[in-house]
């Protein structure tokens, strides 16, 4: 009876930790402070009146210059265990100088998404980036949406509206459910409202942050939809030559459906790319999934299976820091938004106060955060 009891107490305390700390990653405040050229904060319920309310009612940081031109949309978050693409938004928001044209930034495109870790995965709940003024803490978040706002997922998920089949839990996956359907899912709805934004905004381009394990083809790369190739490919030759990394291009295939790259750039008129980093936390022969790992990158495992050659891109010691795949990103947008600009002087988005790959590097990610201590709390955003 008493090793009953015991079983039963020793239970029900793991049950209360447990809940405490998914209480806690699941509500999470993440401050934003928004940056000078942020005119307003609207939601993607704004676009689309079903998802208003919704936990996937992201935050719309609307970017003006002071001359008219283009406009670019930054997703950030859409696969929410790939930081390096909320925090590329994120310096984007807080920094940004526009000069010319708009930019609309999405930081959490899958904020249900940003609310849980992968069952089974052991991912940190949350992490912590160095600042000069004590450190900013982020949600870790999963692939998919939390179960918690959508389930069950389906024996079969079939693509609206291709009706090609996919695994089953992409029904909760945002980069599977692109363009979206009024009526579907929540994760469906918010594609959709994705792509009224696109729409009702008349984008020109578009940009979905994302990083990639190690063991995976499309890595250190942009992928591109056909009218974006051109693009994409003078970006990669001036980053490669210029910015002190290399990154590749590939065209978005049209036989896999979902995708943001394909769908987006078929579904409405602005250019499509997805940009890939590499994220060794994500791979499978990873050693401890921790905070560490997130950060540093550095996994004796992952390099060891360098080694036999099972990778698709180089790991040594050093490995991929945050601030490596942050930079990559901020200085793959800001070429394209120059390659683009002198294209099209018309639409073009000129910006300036953004950090590139050798700035985020040298001073790291924290150096580019703001303290939300330091502005009005009524000058304040939350994801």
């Amino acid at each position: 009876m008493m090793r009953k009891l015991v079983s039963a107490a020793i239970g029900t305390a793991l049950a209360v930790f447990a809940g405490i700390s998914f209480h806690h990653s699941r509500h999470l405040r993440e401050p934003v402070v928004p940056g000078p050229a942020v005119s307003r904060v609207a939601t993607l319920g704004d676009y689309f009146a079903p998802l208003k309310g919704t936990i996937n009612d992201a935050n719309i940081y609307i970017l003006e210059g002071k001359e008219p031109g283009g406009t670019v949309l930054l997703l950030g978050g859409t696969h929410p265990e790939e930081p390096a693409g909320r925090l590329a938004a994120w310096i984007f928001a807080e920094n940004a100088e526009l000069r010319q044209g708009r930019i609309l930034l999405v930081l959490s495109a899958n904020r249900s998404g940003t609310t849980a870790t992968r069952i089974g995965g052991a991912y940190p709940a949350d992490f912590t980036i160095p600042t000069a003024w004590g450190g900013q803490t982020f949600r870790m978040g999963d692939r998919w949406s939390n179960p918690l706002d959508q389930w069950p997922d389906p024996e079969v998920y079939l693509h609206y509206p291709s009706r090609q089949q996919l695994a089953y839990v992409d029904i909760r996956n945002l980069n599977r459910c692109f363009p979206g359907r009024p009526d579907g899912l929540l994760t469906e709805r918010t594609c959709y409202a994705i792509c009224e934004l696109i729409r009702r905004e008349k984008v020109d381009i578009e940009i979905d942050f994302h990083e990639a394990e190690l063991q995976y083809p499309v890595i250190s790369t942009i992928v591109a939809h056909e009218r974006g190739a051109d693009l994409a490919a003078a970006a990669s030759m001036f980053i490669s030559s210029l910015e002190g990394f290399a990154i590749g291009v590939e065209n978005s295939p049209k036989a896999l459906r979902g995708l943001s790259h394909r769908e987006i750039g078929d579904a409405t008129g602005a250019i499509s790319l997805l940009l890939e980093a590499p994220e060794p936390f994500l791979d499978a022969t990873r050693g401890r999934t921790d905070r560490r790992l997130l950060l540093t990158g550095r996994d004796p495992f992952v390099v060891r299976a360098g080694r036999r050659g099972l990778l698709f891109e180089k790991i040594d010691e050093k490995g991929w820091p945050i601030d490596v795949r942050v930079g990559r990103h901020t200085s793959t947008v800001l070429q394209v938004l120059e390659i683009w600009s002198g294209d099209h002087p018309d639409r073009a988005v000129v910006v300036a106060g953004v950090p590139r790959y050798a700035e985020v590097v040298e001073k790291g990610t924290g150096a580019f955060l703001k303290d939300p201590k330091s502005v009005d709390p009524g000058r304040l955003s939350f994801e």
